[in-house]
């Protein structure tokens, strides 16, 4: 089995959800200034790079990420080029792209193509994951689910439906993810 590194690179200019601040790195102790080892101190938001949702993140006593089992992230997955898509994701689209029976789905789009992940600047205008396709994902029994920016969830969608639905179910959500 082949492993692809999808992860981002997190750094001071990593692209941050709007009112979320840049990483930042602190040296406790570095070997450049005399010390037997360096050691840093990270302080980031959890939707920082490539991450995962946990349950918890909708879901009233929904499990925590170190629940989550890693066995349902790693492993053969299917990747859905949607980079022709101008709007968000809908059904009718993993309809066509014949998702179904796949466990692990990561779904490229546009958002790859502008390489959104690697500017500093937040683009509201991202592809995602709309309500009607995330419940058709739950319907066909999809487990994992993973896109290229840093949320599922449109933008302009305030009540916050996609998580809901999928987190919901117990799909896994992995955002942020490098599949240019």
């Amino acid at each position: 089995m082949e492993i692809i590194d999808i992860t981002a690179p997190v750094s001071r200019r990593s692209v941050m959800w709007p009112g979320s601040g840049p990483p930042s790195q602190q040296f406790t102790s570095h070997t450049d200034q005399g010390d037997p080892s360096t050691v840093s101190r990270w302080e980031l938001s959890a939707h920082t790079g490539t991450h995962a949702d946990a349950r918890m993140h909708f879901i009233p006593g929904g499990w925590t990420i170190d629940a989550l089992e890693l066995s349902r992230c790693v492993g053969p997955c299917r990747v859905v080029d949607l980079t022709h898509l101008e709007g968000h994701v809908g059904r009718a689209d993993l309809e066509t792209a014949g998702v179904a029976g796949t466990a692990r789905l990561l779904l490229k789009t546009r958002n790859s193509e502008l390489g959104l992940l690697n500017r500093e600047a937040f683009a509201e205008d991202y592809a995602a994951i709309s309500l009607e396709a995330a419940e058709y994902l739950v319907e066909i029994g999809v487990e994992t689910v993973g896109v290229d920016y840093l949320s599922v969830e449109p933008f302009e969608d305030k009540e916050f439906n996609t998580h809901h639905t999928l987190l919901g179910a117990d799909v896994v959500i992995l955002e942020g993810l490098m599949l240019a």
